[in-house]
């Protein structure tokens, strides 16, 4: 039985797939976070809270290194851990940073530090040849306007360092520009307490699906565990809807996607780790869009537990402990697995009442996994994949009828608004939310 270091963690699917993996696999815990409440401010209403796993729950400074290290080392004195792991993309280079302090397994502190930023991912793939959207790092507004007018309308703005879509935005012209990067600069924290690069990646707007290539690389071998599709929508956002696994592609277009997420992981010198790269199918072959070194969240780890046998949370904490993971397929009587997101679209704001259509699609046979937001929350029109409202989760055991299911469930919850909420519109009583833009539908989806 090994212990392994958590150094923070999502309050989402992660923050239960990762204790689960722990537990499962006969191990032990510690937690180590810098504000405990951030993840006690929701409990789970269909179980205990994740933490109470832990065996030991610390506070430290997890965003100073130069306390943090020398405070982990003491701490590696007294409790001995074998492994140190993180389930949140803003804490994964200190994770890897501490590993080696330790002397722990774990991937390159500078290899994940490149896979984290995304100006660092272009400069790292470009060197290597790997493709990617034309792109222009820009430093204040007058370096934005000027790339624009080269790079040409319309692009795509891009914070280097947040996560979840947050402020990505497709701008058509500099009007629309100046309001993205006004966004940017009002948002100078994020929500972990580190202050952002005041950095801005401008890119060209990608046409094609989208898709993600789930891989484990471990001593030098990069395993593609399979790709998953993606609906996006909610422009100007980039807010994910949906996502099937595995995705219904040509067998040329799965091998294209899945050897130029090879490619970027080896430009980026990633190993040791489970990663989510995301990747445009262009009219001119795949390009990346950008390289987690991390499970993909979104419950994509859980869609393809449930195909394919293989536990992506399990293999990372194996990673995190130098040991090679398990990556055999079993037939798990599954063909395909889909999960469809809730999300509260244009004119769709106020207090949550709840949502017509729930018991119909609670007693659903298709349901296999039903979450949804609890009353009383304060919703907004949706701009990045945090302001979800729930979600359903279908299989399909003949064939790839999982997403359909998904669509026409989440299609039948309809919320409810208290009119009079701090937020509420003119359409802030009830509705359908108002159609995301999806690029299954429209045949074009766009980077983000």
């Amino acid at each position: 039985m090994a212990h392994l270091l958590v150094i923070e963690s999502w309050v989402g699917s992660m923050s239960r797939l990762l204790p689960r993996a722990l537990g499962e696999s006969g191990h032990r815990f510690t937690f180590l976070t810098r504000d405990l409440h951030h993840y006690l401010r929701e409990a789970p209403a269909d179980g205990p809270h994740p933490l109470l796993a832990a065996e030991n729950v610390l506070t430290a400074d997890t965003n100073d290194p130069a306390a943090l290290l020398p405070y982990v080392e003491r701490l590696h004195g007294v409790l001995g851990f074998d492994g140190v792991i993180s389930s949140c993309d803003y804490y994964l280079p200190m994770v890897a940073r501490v590993a080696r302090r330790l002397g722990l397994p774990g991937p390159a502190p500078e290899a994940v530090a490149a896979a984290c930023r995304k100006d660092l991912t272009r400069r790292a793939l470009a060197a290597a040849g790997v493709p990617g959207p034309a792109y222009a790092l820009c430093a204040d507004r007058e370096q934005a306007l000027a790339a624009a007018r080269e790079l040409g309308f319309p692009l795509v703005v891009k914070p280097v360092d947040l996560c979840a879509g947050m402020l990505v935005r497709a701008v058509a012209d500099e009007r629309e520009l100046a309001s993205a990067l006004r966004a940017l600069e009002a948002f100078p924290v994020n929500a972990r307490g580190q202050r952002r690069a005041p950095l801005v990646l401008l890119e060209e707007l990608l046409t094609g699906p989208e898709v993600s290539v789930e891989t484990v690389c471990a001593d030098g071998d990069t395993v593609v565990v399979g790709v998953t599709d993606k609906s996006v929508g909610g422009a100007p956002a980039f807010v994910e809807t949906g996502h099937m696994f595995p995705a219904v592609l040509s067998a040329e277009d799965t091998a294209a996607a899945a050897g130029t997420a090879v490619a970027a992981l080896a430009a980026l010198g990633l190993d040791r780790v489970v990663a989510h790269t995301e990747i445009k199918l262009t009219p001119t072959g795949p390009r990346v869009v950008e390289v987690n070194p991390r499970p993909a969240g979104n419950r994509i780890t859980e869609l393809v537990r449930r195909v394919t046998g293989v536990d992506l949370a399990a293999a990372c904490v194996d990673l995190a402990l130098g040991r090679r993971p398990d990556l055999t397929v079993h037939r798990t009587g599954v063909s395909s697995a889909a999960i469809a997101f809730l999300v509260p679209g244009e004119g769709q704001a106020g207090l949550l009442e709840g949502f017509e259509g729930e018991p119909a699609v609670r007693r659903d046979g298709a349901v296999v996994e039903l979450a949804l937001a609890a009353p009383g929350r304060d919703v907004r029109p949706a701009t990045s994949n945090n302001e979800y409202l729930g979600h359903v989760m279908t299989t399909d055991t003949a064939g790839a009828g999982a997403r359909r299911e998904a669509e026409r469930l989440i299609a039948g919850l309809i919320p409810r608004y208290t009119a009079d909420g701090p937020d509420a519109g003119p359409a802030g009583s009830k509705g359908p939310p108002a159609p995301l833009r999806s690029d299954r539908a429209a045949g074009a989806a766009v980077s983000g």
